[in-house]
């Protein structure tokens, strides 16, 4: 099969490394794999997918013109009725948008910490009930970006300065909610009708400096010299049976709840009275060898060229037709279930 993997081109030249990891992967599944790596431009994008003509395109765009470039370039490719990977515009902007992906997930009754927003076109607001201490983050940027140190806070002034400076510096709304004390964990879920979730990878965050919050900020993911980056690590851990199985049945429960489609890695933390809280679902999820994903699908036995060709799967398997049920219980479709409801009537009018 020919497979296209889309990627950002960022401005100095660099992309994504699990581009690489992902195109290795795919060869050693016996396809022929091309690179687009597009810049903000659109006609590099409908250009180079339609010299390639690829069987699947595999989408790994972050950042194409803006935080809404993957619900664009997933809209675009749509157009261009080419299958792709990962989640459709409107799943994707499900993703994107923290608070309707709250919403929906209170409504399907699972846990979320209290939130509200305070949006940049809006007067402020004091946040309502919310319990300190709170997490202020941005609502629509991934990836811990403007989630430092200080995005803790433990008072209302300390909560209207950190979502003024988001409103200012990132140039989002504020998403404000309440930190969860307790333990991190990171569920993969790979499938669509039957999706699997792997086993947990929980966030280690023993080897943070005194008195930090044990919180994954953009430091602990990005700035490998950072004491936050090298005091965090994801670890395989023992957990018993049924806090295994609660953990992975949210998660699920999570992706269904919010229509993903193919793969996803979900954040929850664990409180001290053992519940658990979806703190966010990540469609299209970082595909690196070394990501939690990859790490909980090893876990799980799957290694990583299979789990990156099974991905591949997935996607063509949701573009085949389903097959025409012929044990005459669903057949209503069908011209001959169709015959029969006229013969039914004209019977009903003799």
């Amino acid at each position: 099969m020919k497979i296209t993997i889309v990627a950002d081109l960022y401005e100095d030249g660099s992309y994504d490394p699990a581009v690489d990891d992902v195109a290795g992967a795919l060869e050693q599944g016996g396809h022929k794999v091309s690179r687009l790596l597009v810049p903000d431009e659109l006609k590099a994008l409908t250009a180079g997918l339609a010299r390639r003509k690829p069987d699947l395109v595999f989408h790994m765009i972050n950042d194409f013109g803006g935080e809404s470039g993957v619900i664009a370039t997933a809209a675009l490719i749509d157009a261009m009725k080419i299958p792709y990977t990962g989640g459709g515009p409107g799943e994707l902007y499900i993703r994107g948008n923290k608070s309707l992906a709250k919403k929906i997930l209170a409504y399907e009754k699972l846990n979320c910490p209290d939130f509200a927003v305070f949006s940049r076109d809006a007067s402020l607001e004091t946040g309502g009930n919310l319990r300190m201490p709170l997490i202020v983050k941005p609502l629509e940027r991934d990836g811990s970006v403007g989630i430092g140190a200080n995005a803790l806070v433990h008072s209302v002034p300390e909560m209207m300065e950190r979502v003024l400076t988001i409103h200012r510096d990132v140039k989002d709304s504020a998403l404000v909610e309440e930190y969860i004390e307790g333990r991190e964990f990171f569920i993969g879920v790979l499938g669509n009708r039957e999706p699997v979730a792997f086993p947990p990878i929980e966030m280690d965050f023993s080897g943070l400096p005194d008195g930090a919050p044990h919180v994954l900020d953009y430091k602990a993911k990005w700035e490998k010299g950072s004491a936050e980056y090298k005091g965090t690590k994801a670890v395989l851990p023992e957990l018993p049976a049924d806090l295994t199985a609660r953990l992975q049945k949210a998660a699920t429960d999570a992706c269904r709840a919010l229509l993903v489609r193919d793969y996803a890695r979900v954040d929850l933390r664990l409180s001290s009275a053992q519940d658990i809280y979806v703190i966010e679902v990540n469609a299209n999820c970082d595909l690196e060898k070394s990501s939690e994903f990859a790490t909980g699908a090893k876990a799980a036995g799957i290694d990583y060229p299979t789990l990156i060709n099974r991905i591949a799967d997935l996607a063509i398997e949701r573009r085949r037709p389903e097959p025409m049920r012929l044990d005459g219980g669903a057949d209503s479709g069908s011209s001959g279930g169709r015959r029969k409801k006229k013969e039914k009537a004209a019977a009903a009018g003799e």
